[in-house]
């Protein structure tokens, strides 16, 4: 639910100029030193980027929902690289505190967060554990007044910028009921960094392993102060987040189509410009046509959540369907564009390869399947 249209409005305009003015001409740049140039940086933070979803009271602008998919589909436009460094700030970085955090966790980070002072994290995945979430390996045992850490997190985005991970780690038996959530400073006695990943696309979107030997944490950094309560804080927090992917998914998916529309008619083949060919036509209009579905299906199920209905089935299938509509709407890009699309002068080469990852992080499209068929069956 939008709380004043006015106030969004002004907010959506300004980051939809920001995007273009600023961070779209910096997209090459990005391909080529696979890191956000600071000064970029400085400008999300100025700008009240980092907190987006961060509740007023710790300094945030504790957007709703329905808000937060609305600049979300504005970040989409360009490269995931932008979003992704504020990305889970807003999402699986600080969503864990905001949800079960102890008042004490909240009143620590989620101002810094907000501010962009502190870069948050998000730790699950392990080289063995993927979409099994519920059988990671990496153990926490506690000693006195404090807990060792031992395990490796895999593919964990942003942990070479990262000043805290939310981190799961087994603390009791087999199974979810066996994972706690932690709070894990980077500068925490046994935790080091494994070398950047180097990823198909996404450049500029760091990632890396987050290697504990004996990591010391003290017993505060459990979220919310329970074992055994990690897993479902985790779903929680998925399940707002792959409503903010599929919104970044339709977002790129905009892009992908206007990049397709201006290039269609300014290149002329058999004596008129390939708009007014009937095929290209066509997959202009597919395209078109699935990017207004996700963006409805996006908007709708933003506005059930913010009405506090139950949306893991909503947000499974725009999830499902946004990361692989993006897809298609990418492939299509580069076949409108010919030899030009799979030349890194052109913004679709990138996307083609920046979009691929949708379809697999927090939680790949057989996982949302499966998560439908649950929610369809369970009654």
């Amino acid at each position: 639910m939008i709380r004043d249209q006015g106030v969004l409005d002004s907010l959506q305009d300004t980051v939809r100029r920001f995007v273009r003015a600023r961070l779209i001409p910096a997209e090459a740049q990005v391909e080529t030193d696979n890191a956000i140039p600071p000064e970029l940086v400085a400008e999300m933070r100025a700008l009240g980027l980092f907190g987006l979803s961060i509740p007023e009271e710790f300094g945030g602008l504790g957007l709703t929902m329905e808000e937060e998919v609305t600049i979300a589909l504005e970040l989409g436009y360009t490269s995931p690289a932008f979003r992704s460094v504020i990305g889970t700030n807003n999402g699986i970085g600080s969503q864990g505190i905001i949800v079960d955090g102890t008042p004490a966790q909240k009143a620590y980070w989620l101002p810094r967060m907000a501010k962009g002072e502190v870069i948050g994290s998000f730790a699950l995945t392990e080289p063995d554990v993927g979409s099994d979430a519920g059988s990671i390996r990496t153990g926490a045992i506690r000693d006195g007044d404090q807990y060792l850490i031992n395990g490796t997190k895999r593919y964990i985005t942003n942990a070479p910028v990262a000043d805290v991970f939310t981190l799961m780690a087994r603390t009791g038996g087999p199974g979810p009921g066996g994972v706690t959530a932690f709070l894990v400073p980077r500068n925490s006695p046994g935790l080091s960094l494994g070398p950047v990943d180097k990823k198909m696309g996404q450049r500029g979107t760091r990632t890396c392993d987050v290697i504990l030997e004996n990591c010391r944490v003290p017993a505060e950094a459990v979220i919310g102060g329970v074992e055994g309560q990690g897993f479902k804080t985790a779903m929680k927090v998925l399940n707002r987040g792959r409503l903010h992917i599929a919104a970044v998914c339709v977002g790129a998916a905009q892009r992908l189509c206007d990049e397709s529309v201006a290039f269609a008619r300014n290149r002329v083949q058999f004596g008129k410009p390939i708009a007014e060919h009937q095929l290209i036509q066509a997959m202009l209009a597919d395209s078109a046509t699935e990017t207004f579905a996700g963006r409805c299906m996006v908007i709708e199920a933003a506005r059930r959540f913010d009405d506090g209905k139950r949306i893991v089935q909503e947000a499974a299938c725009a999830k499902l369907f946004c990361s692989e509509m993006v897809g298609r709407v990418a492939d299509r890009a580069v076949q409108i564009h010919g030899g030009a699309g799979y030349m890194q002068d052109y913004a679709v080469e990138h996307f083609y390869r920046d979009v691929r990852l949708f379809r697999l992080y927090e939680g790949t499209s057989q996982i949302q399947q499966i998560i439908i068929a649950r929610e369809l069956t369970a009654n």
